[in-house]
């Protein structure tokens, strides 16, 4: 399989601009997302700016920028003002706030009033389920399951993102969101099951060409790499034993 085979769309996950700028020129690249954590590392100071400059660079294609209070009247406030950045842009809710408090009236607010949101950090189909019930029909949503941390614990996440692509049948306009891979084989895992979307980092985004390589031609490439770095180094190892074939 190649890159342009896939129906799961690749959507690029980081907070770099330059990197964003660069992955925007990739046709395989079908959105973006971010988060604060990302933004954290990667030194980003005024949040407003950094999202106008994202959307500036990213044109027509999809964008998730996430709220960040965690008192529910101003996480409002906040997606409101987000979602007024562009028609292109899904306001990240978390399913729940930092103690736990389920965010379904808010999700189910600002989805009734035709904001795009993308529920994060969910990792059970009960949260699917729940948040589901939450989504109007009409409105385009994304519901962000944490595949690769779900790994993390040890759980094969596949039977959960299959379930929940199950639940979101009910809300058509709704799309299963495969969050967190940790290697390019998740590409083709949430493929394979239908998934609509998977988020890459910068580095799976790179190994993508690698899909469908010639498993010969990559073992003798990577015997040429160590080979050209052992040179490279200058390694020598001196010895006296005679060789096996004198």
């Amino acid at each position: 399989m190649r890159v342009e085979e896939l129906t799961v769309k690749i959507f690029a996950d980081g907070a770099d601009l330059a990197g964003i700028k660069d992955l925007a020129k990739r046709p395989f690249v079908k959105g973006f997302t971010t988060n604060p954590t990302l933004m954290r590392k990667a030194d980003v100071r005024d949040y407003r700016q950094f999202a106008l400059d994202v959307l500036a660079v990213v044109g027509d294609r999809p964008v998730s920028f996430e709220v960040f209070s965690d008192e529910f009247a101003d996480m409002e406030r906040q997606a409101l003002e987000i979602a007024s950045w562009g028609d292109q842009v899904y306001v990240k809710i978390p399913v729940t706030n930092a103690q736990g408090i389920f965010s379904g009236p808010l999700i189910k607010r600002l989805s009734t009033a035709g904001v795009n949101v993308n529920v994060t950090a969910v990792m059970t189909p009960d949260q699917v389920a729940r948040v589901a019930e939450c989504l109007a029909e009409g409105t385009p949503s994304v519901v962000s399951v944490f595949a690769g941390r779900i790994a993390d614990t040890g759980r094969d996440p596949i039977p959960l993102m299959a379930e929940s692509l199950q639940i979101l049948r009910a809300r058509p306009k709704a799309e299963l969101l495969w969050a967190s891979p940790r290697e390019l084989l998740n590409v083709i895992q949430a493929d394979a099951i239908g998934c609509h979307i998977l988020t890459a980092t910068s580095d799976i985004v790179a190994k993508l060409p690698l899909l469908g390589k010639d498993l010969l031609e990559f073992s003798l490439e990577t015997v040429q790499m160590f080979r050209n770095d052992a040179v490279k180094a200058g390694f020598r190892i001196d010895t006296m034993q005679p060789s096996l074939s004198s």
